[in-house]
């Protein structure tokens, strides 16, 4: 219950203060003069004013309003450090329990995560949680606010104005003084790059905490790793800006990871290891085709090639046999003399694929020749074969040197009739031949070979009909006869074509095929790609999930084990999505980098940005908040430094104080007093009535006629 009074005027405020200054005039001038009874007069008037300024007392049954204080706990990635977020659980469990025995406190915890699915690197925002989580309570009610943290936020207001509220700001630090730790920072790093050249990337080691030492002591072990493999090491000197040259060796994603050695008594070493994707480009691809006589898909194997302007293509046909002798001079044989040693001993080396289209031997190209075509698969190169006739033939490449590299041995026989090219079992897995547009169906286990469906595709009409030696069949022919086969040798890889009618597809026959994608697929496989890969296990991060596929050629994927940056694994069972693909989603709440493995492959996925600002300094510091906190009156407090005698924690203590008081001691919390209520009823009562006016103004005047009249 609360009192007052207030004035509510029966006339005009204007009139009023009118006749106040009048009525003042007037008894000065009597009083100056001496009147008799100016005095009881002057009452009189004095009791008029007051009537009509109508004074009244005012009741208010009020109940007050607890203040509200918040509590923001810091549990970012960087809490996870040490005994930092063991430290944060207990502090705040103890400030639970005091600000909840309070009555006139209420109290708000808001929790902080780390945002992985952050389009921006916003870094710890421990005001914008604060400021989100107060917005419905009026400024007048808030008693302060309680931070948890290691002390590294990247939100915090310029000055106490732009703060919102009028209270204390209290931060109790999570960590310890003096910490130590080293930090690796891409400062550059492209995002793509050209096939076979090296890409530039700089970076720096930081060493926060011991600038004391020697940085020659301090030099750190530098690793880089491509795709998982080791590519090189080196040392380098911390605060020192370090450039490194990295070949870019296929197409496609290159991992590069880096990672830099720890130093003694280190906080963490998340923030050694770096993860730089590089989307590799082919410059030019340089192709070899060599076709063995003129033929109708000829000129469709070139077309094919010539169109993409990335391809740089050396085309011969030979025209007629060294045996063919009619009396025709040498030098008019041909525009320019097939230069065989240029082509396949100078500079063989030169060229990423070969091709073979309907090639015999004729003596054309000696043994010697060929033979550096199998080594150059071996060492890595690509082979491509389109069989013709002669393959079937004892002038066929197979009854040369690159024997020793086809999968397909000749039977001797070749199939002339109508047939729809079929996708294999074995192909509906390869990346090469599944979803192909117009494919048949991928068969059930126990489907019988005349109940299953044929593709849509145009007809061929020959097949040269052969043995698999090595390799996988992906698609086939008639009685399921090998029709594309595909092997690696050595570091090199290999695919045979067993029909030279490929090109009916691109004419349009019986609709036609896709045959320039069947092809261009076939290249980036020949050439590496590893979005063609068979066995591939890939990790893109997507918000807070890694979305993890695996591509086998085996009936079943195993389990995928999933390690977080701070070393935590879950174990994945993934699901099949498609043939020969499997799919899993594994949850990323942190920042970094993720590792992913099964039994035979491994990569990685980087869960936001290159360099988080939340790992740009793990350190426990008051640097950052300092000023925010002196102006606003709070304190700083160290946890680790409040342990009691057996080693908990104690956290500072609450007192709730006036406005203007300190609101900080060495283990103690100050928090606002607002003193707000809610008014519940109001009640006016008149001071004057009617009859208490009328007997004191009359009083008064009779009063001043008295003494008048003496």
């Amino acid at each position: 219950m609360a009192w007052d009074i207030i004035f509510t005027p029966l006339i005009s405020v204007t009139l009023l203060w009118g006749m106040a200054a009048l009525a003042s005039m007037l008894i000065m001038f009597s009083l100056w003069r001496k009147l008799p009874g100016a005095v009881f007069r002057a009452c009189a008037v004095f009791v008029l004013l007051l009537i009509l300024a109508n004074p009244t007392i005012l009741q208010e049954d009020r109940d007050p309003i607890k203040d509200v204080v918040a509590l923001v706990i810091d549990q970012t990635a960087s809490q996870d450090i040490g005994e930092r977020k063991a430290v944060t659980d207990e502090s705040v469990e103890q400030l639970k329990q005091t600000l909840s025995a309070m009555p006139d406190l209420e109290m708000r915890d808001m929790i902080v995560r780390s945002q992985p699915s952050s389009t921006r690197d916003l870094g710890t925002t421990l005001f914008e949680t604060l400021n989100t989580g107060l917005s419905d309570i009026p400024t007048e009610r808030i008693a302060g606010a309680i931070f948890v943290t290691d002390g590294q936020v990247h939100d915090v207001p310029l000055s106490k104005d732009a703060l919102g509220f009028d209270a204390p700001v209290h931060v109790l630090l999570s960590g310890e003084r003096n910490e130590k730790d080293r930090k690796l920072t891409i400062e550059r790093a492209p995002r793509f790059g050209i096939v076979g050249e090296n890409v530039a990337l700089r970076l720096r080691v930081d060493d926060f905490g011991a600038e004391g030492e020697s940085v020659l002591r301090r030099a750190a072990r530098l690793i880089v790793r491509i795709d998982g493999d080791i590519a090189t090491e080196r040392r380098v000197l911390p605060g020192m800006s370090t450039n490194l040259e990295i070949e870019i060796s296929h197409g496609g994603q290159n991992v590069i990871e880096i990672e830099v050695d720890p130093i003694a008594n280190e906080l963490t070493r998340q923030n050694n290891r770096a993860v730089v994707l590089v989307n590799g480009i082919r410059d030019h691809l340089r192709v070899l085709l060599v076709s063995g006589e003129p033929h109708a898909g000829e000129r469709t194997w070139r077309n094919l090639l010539k169109a993409d302007p990335s391809v740089d293509l050396v085309h011969f046909t030979i025209l007629r046999p060294p045996e063919k002798q009619d009396g025709t001079p040498i030098g008019e044989l041909s525009l320019i003399e097939f230069p065989t040693r240029e082509l396949f001993s100078t500079k063989l080396n030169e060229f990423d694929l070969i091709i073979f289209d309907r090639y015999r031997r004729r003596g054309v190209l000696p043994p010697k020749y060929l033979e550096n075509v199998a080594r150059f698969v071996e060492n890595g190169g690509a082979l491509l074969t389109a069989a013709g006739p002669a393959f079937a033939t004892p002038f066929s490449l197979y009854r040369s040197q690159l024997a020793f590299v086809l999968p397909a041995r000749p039977t001797g026989d070749v199939v002339a009739k109508g047939y729809r090219p079929r996708v294999t079992e074995t192909g509906f897995r390869h990346p090469i031949t599944t979803d192909l547009p117009g494919a048949n169906a991928l068969p059930p286990p126990d489907a019988d070979a005349t109940d299953l469906s044929d593709p849509s595709w145009g007809r061929w009409f020959r097949l040269i009909d052969s043995k698999t030696v090595s390799g996988q069949t992906v698609m086939a022919g008639p009685n399921e006869e090998p029709l594309l086969i595909l092997d690696r040798v050595g570091n090199g890889r290999v695919a045979q074509l067993m029909s030279d009618h490929a090109w009916l597809w691109a004419r349009g026959y019986e609709g036609g095929g896709p045959q320039a994608e069947l092809l261009r697929r076939l290249a980036h496989w020949l050439m590496k790609e590893p979005d063609l890969e068979e066995e591939d296990l890939r990790a893109v991060a997507e918000g807070d999930k890694i979305l993890i596929t695996r591509h086998t050629m085996a009936d079943n994927a195993g389990s995928i084990t999933v390690t977080s940056p701070s070393g935590k694994t879950q174990t994945l069972m993934p699901e099949q999505t498609g043939a020969g693909e499997w799919t899993a989603q594994a949850k990323a709440d942190e920042l970094g980098l993720y590792r992913i493995n099964d039994i035979a492959l491994a990569t990685v996925a980087g869960v936001g940005p290159l360099n988080p600002k939340e790992f740009s300094d793990v350190r426990t510091s008051d640097e950052s908040l300092k000023e925010i906190i002196s102006e606003t009156g709070g304190g700083v407090f160290w946890l680790n430094e409040t342990r009691s005698i057996t080693g908990n924690i104690a956290a500072p203590s609450i007192r709730h104080l006036t406005a203007g008081r300190t609101m900080a001691g060495r283990n103690w919390i100050g928090l606002k007093e607002n003193n707000q209520y809610v008014v519940q009823s109001l009640n006016q009562t008149t001071i004057f009535t009617a009859a208490i006016a009328l007997i004191l103004l009359l009083g008064g005047l009779l009063l001043g006629w008295y003494r008048e009249g003496r």
